[in-house]
C-alpha cells in the first residue's frame, strides 16, 4: 500500500455507502426488479438475480420483500418500471466520477446529480468524458482473517480470477465480467460472505488529492451516493483515509 487507500475500498470498510438501512433496502428492492425483469424471476437461470439476492440476504432483507421485487420485475406484480443510465462528470481537482443509475424520473436523476456535483466544486461532463478511463471488472472485496488465504486464491483463481491481492487489511479479487458471478459463488461456497461483490468500473488511473480537494471530493462522493437514483459511483480519486476522516469530522 502507498499510504493513500482508494474510494471504493475506503467506503465498504466504513460503511460509507448505503448507510441507511432503508436507503440500502430501496437501492436492492430497485437491483432486484431490474435483474428479474432483464433475466427473469429463476435465480438459477439469472447469475445477476443471484447475485442481488445474496446482497439482500446479507442486508437482512425480508424474504417478502425480495419476492415481492421479483414478481414486480417479471410482471406478476405492479410496479414502476426503473431504467438503467450512466453518467459522467468532474469533481475538485480533476478526479473523474462515472455514476450508474437506477431511476424512473431521467430528467430528476439528472438534476440532482448536476446539483450535487456543481455544490461540491464539480461538473456534469458528456457521455464518454470520463468512462475510458475506466475498466468494467468483476470486483470482490473479502476482509482478511476470515478465510484461510491460500484456500480463498484458490478458490478465486480456479473459479477464473484475474488477480488477488493485499489492500490494506482486505483481500481484492479481480476477474473478469464474464466469470465474476462463478467467483463470487466459489468464495461464499467457502462460507466467507464478502464485504463488497459487483461489477465495477475500476479506474485505470489514479489522481491523487490532498488537503481541501480531498476533503471536498469525499463530501461530492457521499452526497452522490445519498441520491436516492444513484446506483454506484466510481471514482479515481486517491485519497488517504486521513483526509476521509477529516472530511467526515
Amino acid at each position: 500500500m502507498s499510504g493513500h487507500s482508494k474510494w471504493h475500498s475506503i467506503k465498504h470498510k466504513k460503511g460509507a455507502a448505503d448507510a441507511k438501512r432503508g436507503k440500502l433496502f430501496t437501492r436492492i428492492i430497485k437491483e432486484l426488479t431490474v435483474a428479474a425483469r432483464h433475466g427473469g424471476g429463476a435465480p438459477d437461470m439469472n447469475p445477476r438475480l443471484r447475485t442481488v439476492i445474496a446482497d439482500a440476504k446479507a442486508a437482512n432483507m425480508p424474504a417478502d420483500n425480495i419476492k415481492r421485487a421479483i414478481r414486480r420485475g417479471t410482471g406478476e406484480e405492479p410496479g414502476v418500471s426503473y431504467e438503467e443510465v450512466t453518467y459522467e462528470g468532474y469533481g475538485p481537482g480533476g478526479a473523474a466520477v462515472f455514476l450508474e443509475v437506477l431511476t424512473d424520473n431521467k430528467n430528476r436523476a439528472v438534476g440532482e446529480i448536476r446539483h450535487a456535483l456543481t455544490k461540491h466544486g464539480g461538473n456534469l461532463g458528456s457521455s464518454n468524458s470520463v468512462a475510458w478511463m475506466f475498466d468494467k471488472r468483476g470486483y470482490i472485496l473479502v476482509e482478511q482473517g476470515v478465510a484461510e488465504e491460500e484456500a480463498l486464491m484458490t478458490a478465486a483463481i480456479e473459479a477464473g480470477a484475474d488477480d488477488f491481492r493485499d489492500e490494506d487489511g482486505s483481500w481484492e479479487i479481480i476477474s473478469s465480467p464474464e466469470t465474476f458471478d462463478a467467483v463470487a459463488e466459489a468464495i461464499r461456497g467457502l462460507g466467507v460472505e464478502p464485504s463488497a461483490a459487483q461489477v465495477a468500473m475500476l479506474p485505470q488511473n489514479f489522481v491523487a488529492l490532498e488537503g481541501k480537494p480531498a476533503q471536498q471530493m469525499v463530501r461530492l462522493l457521499n452526497a452522490l451516493e445519498d441520491l436516492d437514483d444513484i446506483r454506484h459511483v466510481w471514482s479515481n480519486a486517491d485519497i488517504s483515509e486521513e483526509e476521509v476522516e477529516a472530511s467526515l469530522a
